[in-house]
This record gives structure tokens, C-alpha cells and sequence, in this order.
């Protein structure tokens, strides 16, 4: 089968929709790392909705949730590849992968420190 790319606007972004949503929801179910970072978008979600944050919260509380799983999304698309690409342990791979998930880090620790200035001063 010979994969056909659809250059029109309207059913050429439809598709690439709907290859992203797949992507979503294969990272949602089958990947553990995007499992908990979910589940921890929907309890900061709920918490949002529970204290009543800001809009300017909101807006920051939901870049930090996007921003999060996006890059453990790319993280994992790495991973995959580099796992593809050389299945045994290689030292090379292995930096890589250490770069890729240094990057989920650092978002992970901005979205903390914007849960931390959204949240603590609610309990003070």
C-alpha cells in the first residue's frame, strides 16, 4: 500500500488530525510516564476548579500541563527511536536518551514552580 499525501487545506489538516489525536491517545495508554503526567493535569485541573483560580492562573497552570506532556511526548519519540535504531545498550544512545529526558526536567520543575506560586499562598 502506497501512502498518498493529500495536499488539500481542508482534508489534509483533517488527516493530520486526526494522526495527532491517535498519537494522543496511544501516548495516554500505552506509555506510564505520560500516564502519571496526565493524571497529574487532571488532579491540578480539579484543584484549579476547587480554589478557584485566576484566569491568568488558569493560563498559567494550563502551559505547564501542555508543556509537560509535550515534551515527555518528544521524550518518548526519542526513546522509540533510539531503542529502533540500536536495541543494545550503546553509550552514544544512552547520552541521547539522558539529554531527552534532562528536558522533561526542566519542564517538569517550571510546571512545579508555577503549581507552587499558583497553590501555596491558598494555604497560607
Amino acid at each position: 500500500m502506497e501512502f498518498q499525501k493529500d495536499n488539500t487545506f481542508i482534508t489534509g489538516r483533517m488527516k493530520s488530525m486526526t494522526y495527532a489525536y491517535k498519537g494522543a491517545i496511544k501516548l495516554i495508554t500505552t506509555e506510564h510516564s505520560i500516564m502519571v503526567q496526565f493524571s497529574l493535569g487532571i488532579l491540578m485541573t480539579i484543584a484549579g476548579f476547587y480554589f478557584g483560580i485566576s484566569k491568568t492562573e488558569w493560563l498559567f497552570q494550563i502551559f505547564a500541563i501542555g508543556l509537560v506532556l509535550s515534551v515527555e511526548g518528544l521524550n518518548t519519540a526519542i526513546e522509540k527511536i533510539a531503542d529502533f535504531i540500536h536495541p543494545n545498550y550503546h553509550e552514544k544512545i544512552g547520552f541521547i536518551k539522558d539529554i531527552a529526558a534532562g528536558a522533561v526536567f526542566f519542564a517538569a520543575m517550571t510546571a512545579i514552580a508555577i503549581g507552587l506560586t499558583i497553590y501555596v499562598p491558598l494555604f497560607l
